[in-house]
């Protein structure tokens, strides 16, 4: 019996169009969701073929994973099925007593990150009152892991294969989901520090690319900035005609990408002259598995030397 694991943790998405309100209502704490808001999202479900992938390629992440350490690689979502409290429970019962948890964003902020390690403790703690016979998992949890090479080397290769594709310049856009000012620090530095890393991995002019920001709400709070949508115009203004946006804040396929950048930020470039091309996520390709294979090979390290 194994008695070490990995627990990859994502947000998780609807499945099909049919659970979009559940999912909706989920991820809003179990408020009530207005029926304008599940239309226009279901609308953009639809757009993107009626389904989040984002758990077929968990899965097959975790698989390929798992095939690299040779430790059993669990899933958990935070917001869908199979969630992070049933995963944990599941964990429990094949007998895992350490495991290193990994979520599949790489900037720390406690709004995101942070919601995640609290799931994983209510999860725990749970699992402590329903299950007092059975051994609950001590998890060894990365909070952030932004600078990490190969995570760093295979967003790079995909950018350079995507310059590949124009035969003049263009401009890299480095993207993550924006978040309230309130929630910048430590978030931000850490996209900052990403994005100079691939840029000096490829040999970029500090001119030649810049961060912004995607998927913000509409409200009374104040969201980091730029706003890409609102910073291709610009750049379209300025003469750019070539722009290559390149997702650091994300490392798989999903609604923020496929619509928000795919079909929405699509339409604006139109709208101003521009080409835009995003560049492939990292998915379950090979850079990502070792990424994460020497995070999780690093922690355990660790986990040996405080327990010798």
């Amino acid at each position: 019996m194994n008695s070490s694991a990995v627990l990859l943790l994502a947000y998780g998405g609807p499945n099909s169009l049919h659970d979009v309100p559940a999912f909706l209502c989920e991820v809003r704490g179990g408020q009530p969701v207005s029926q304008v808001v599940i239309d226009e999202t279901m609308r953009r479900y639809r757009l993107i073929g009626g389904r989040s992938p984002l758990l077929d390629i968990t899965r097959c992440l975790a698989s390929k994973l798992q095939n690299e350490i040779g430790s059993p690689v669990y899933v958990g979502m935070r917001h869908w099925h199979p969630f992070i409290g049933d995963t944990v429970h599941a964990m429990a019962r094949d007998g895992i007593s350490h495991a290193v948890a990994i979520c599949l964003a790489p900037h720390y902020s406690a709004l995101s990150i942070g919601a995640y390690h609290a799931k994983l403790n209510e999860a725990r703690s749970a699992c402590h009152c329903e299950d007092a016979d059975e051994a609950i998992p001590v998890f060894d949890f990365i909070e952030s892991w932004h600078t990490q090479p190969q995570y760093i080397a295979g967003i790079a290769q995909n950018v350079c294969a995507t310059l590949a594709q124009f035969g003049a310049d263009a401009k890299i856009i480095f993207t993550a989901h924006s978040l309230p000012v309130s929630a910048r620090n430590p978030y931000e530095a850490q996209l900052r520090e990403t994005a100079r890393l691939i840029a000096q991995h490829l040999g970029l002019s500090d001119d030649r690319w810049m961060l912004c920001y995607q998927s913000a709400p509409r409200g009374s709070v104040a969201w980091l900035s730029p706003q890409v949508g609102r910073i291709v115009p610009q750049l379209a203004h300025a003469g750019e005609k070539n722009l290559v946006i390149a997702p650091i804040g994300f490392v798989a396929d999903h609604l923020e990408v496929l619509y928000d950048i795919d079909i929405a930020l699509q339409e604006i470039a139109r709208a101003n002259g521009v080409r835009l091309v995003r560049t492939p996520m990292l998915n379950d390709s090979d850079a990502l598995v070792r990424a994460l294979a020497e995070l999780v090979r690093e922690r355990n390290a660790q986990h040996v030397i405080r327990g010798a």
